[in-house]
């Protein structure tokens, strides 16, 4: 047998030790009846009338769903669903800022969907689990469920019943960074004329998620949209995802018009060894100034007003990208070429922060 021969006998080979291997996998899965459901993070869902994906109050005596605490003896958070329901259906939504988990169930026929939950429990591991209702909408059922804190969670379908495994943010990925994009519904920030500091630090969050997305950092943002997250909440998400640092998105403002550059801010307050938030806060301005090619005006020590910067327990800096009270900052901080350059800046402020 010829060289080549042998080589095309080893290909055939493992080509079918694949596809049995393969095929066995599905059978496996089919036998089952083991399905994977579409997870998707906060930063991630869609906006719609029809979607509230602005979390409202739970309210405790509506709609509650029963918690059956006493079966313990999964390490699965199990929610049964109606048997017409399909897997392709559900979609698991994790709300992390409000610490709640979204279960959407979406099937052509709603009818009695609600009633199933008003009779029914969900049970299991419900260690994380607080609290548990449901919200009828136009299109879906939403079964809503406070947890106790930050979560990452695996999924599966089988047998009518959703199996969701919690764990800390620290078990499911070895890097953890918080991007907070500052202001946010009636706190625009600096406002000149039709834009505001609150669009431009979420475009920049928008444009720097593009980029992350590519590593294998775990992003959280402390928001996505028009909202207005508390300072709190923003600090507490750093902490109970035990981040391995924080950036702010600010923008800049005076009254004298001929000011213009980048700043960043550090907390002199709270000492970290090694690389910590003076540190953060010089790598980033100098990457960010290098990206934009703009004017470094140094760093800032935070101020009582800066509670997001002052109050973190783990490094934590803001950029300020540049003052909308300047003519011509005003005009590169609406363009998108001079948006996304800053957000290369602040990727690679991430990339090379994880080298120190």
């Amino acid at each position: 047998m010829t060289q080549q021969n042998r080589f095309m006998v080893r290909m055939a080979i493992y080509c079918a030790v694949f596809v049995a291997a393969a095929m066995g996998a599905m059978l496996y899965c089919s036998a089952n009846k083991i399905i994977v459901v579409a997870d998707v993070a906060q930063d991630e869902v869609a906006q719609s009338a029809d979607n509230h994906t602005q979390a409202q109050p739970a309210v405790e005596d509506r709609n509650r769903i029963n918690i059956d605490r006493d079966s313990q003896n999964t390490n699965y958070f199990c929610i049964p669903l109606p048997e017409s329901v399909r897997a392709e259906e559900v979609t698991v939504e994790n709300h992390y800022m409000d610490r709640e988990l979204w279960v959407s169930i979406a099937p052509e026929d709603m009818d009695g969907l609600a009633d199933f939950y008003e009779n029914g429990s969900v049970y299991g591991n419900c260690e994380s689990v607080r609290t548990g209702h449901y919200d009828v909408e136009k299109h879906r059922l939403c079964l809503r469920f406070g947890l106790n804190g930050v979560y990452e969670y695996h999924s599966i379908f089988e047998d009518n019943t959703l199996y969701v495994e919690f764990m800390a943010p620290k078990e499911a990925y070895d890097k953890i960074i918080v991007i907070d994009p500052a202001y946010g519904l009636e706190d625009t920030g600096v406002a000149i004329e039709e834009i505001s500091a609150k669009e431009i630090t979420l475009e920049v969050a928008k444009a720097l998620k593009e980029k992350l997305d590519e590593t294998d950092i775990k992003v959280y943002y402390t928001r996505m949209d028009d909202s207005n997250p508390d300072a709190a909440s923003r600090v507490q998400l750093a902490a109970a995802t035990k981040a391995d640092m924080l950036i702010r998105i600010e923008v800049s403002g005076n009254q004298d018009s001929k000011q213009y550059g980048t700043e960043a801010v550090y907390n002199s307050r709270f000492f970290i060894p090694g690389f910590g938030s003076v540190e953060l806060a010089d790598l980033l301005e100098r990457e960010v100034v290098t990206a934009i090619s703009g004017k470094a005006n140094g760093l800032l020590e935070a101020g009582e007003d800066d509670t997001v910067i002052c109050d973190a327990t783990v490094p934590a800096a803001a950029i300020k990208v540049g003052y909308l009270t300047n003519g011509q900052e005003a005009i590169l901080l609406q363009r998108e070429d001079y948006i996304q350059r800053i957000a290369e800046g602040i990727y690679q402020t991430v990339v090379k922060a994880y080298e120190q």
